[in-house]
């Protein structure tokens, strides 16, 4: 892999992080489509996740804090009232919503702990939820099952998408080790009521 320059990787995460904030891709496709965008081939190094979110932070303060903060809001209690639904599956949620990044474009991802793989399955057949099985990545990188469901709230235009994310019971040992930051990389519905609760700016 060849090493990008200072500048050209500067120019790569400003790009990439656009594309997260208004298109909402992920973070590893929108360094790859920032990357051919401005020609740099298909083996640079591309600079790591902390650094892209430290450019979606910055693009977000700049173009649209305002926006960013009433979506946030929306998706969190869209997740908070989901993790209150399914509360004997231990959920947790992670990612742009739980660290404060997340945008109208956002999906949320909660990850269950299950005795039984089907029992959230059944659970939203019971309450009538349509929903759509699929894999999603997790936190090891590895595939997990997920159930993808859409709702609604009255701030966001678009519906959000949500994914129930399907780990053995167990599997909850190590959700919790701080990541590169000694962040809590995910937390339970009282870490996200206590975000929630913050003064803005305080949560992250």
């Amino acid at each position: 892999m060849k090493a990008l320059r200072d500048d050209a990787a500067a120019d790569l995460l400003a790009v990439a992080a656009r594309l997260v904030v208004e298109d909402g891709l992920e973070y590893g496709p929108a360094k790859q489509r920032a990357a051919r965008q401005l020609g740099l081939g298909a083996r640079v190094a591309l600079p790591d996740n902390l650094a892209l979110e430290e450019a979606v932070r910055e693009h977000i303060a700049i173009f649209c804090p305002e926006e960013q903060a009433r979506a946030l809001q929306a998706l969190r209690e869209v997740a908070l009232k989901w993790m209150e639904r399914v509360a004997d599956f231990r959920p947790m949620v992670g990612g742009a919503v739980w660290h404060g990044t997340a945008t109208e474009h956002s999906d949320i991802y909660l990850q269950l702990f299950c005795d039984d793989p089907k029992a959230a399955e059944w659970r939203l057949l019971d309450r009538r939820v349509d929903y759509h099985p699929g894999t999603v990545t997790g936190w090891r990188g590895e595939p997990v099952d997920a159930l993808t469901v859409r709702d609604r709230h009255p701030d966001l235009v678009h519906p959000v998408l949500l994914h129930l994310m399907i780990h053995d019971r167990d599997d909850d040992r190590g959700a919790l080790r701080p990541d590169a930051l000694g962040r809590a990389p995910r937390g339970d519905a009282a870490a996200l009521r206590a975000r929630m609760a913050a003064p803005a700016g305080a949560s992250s």
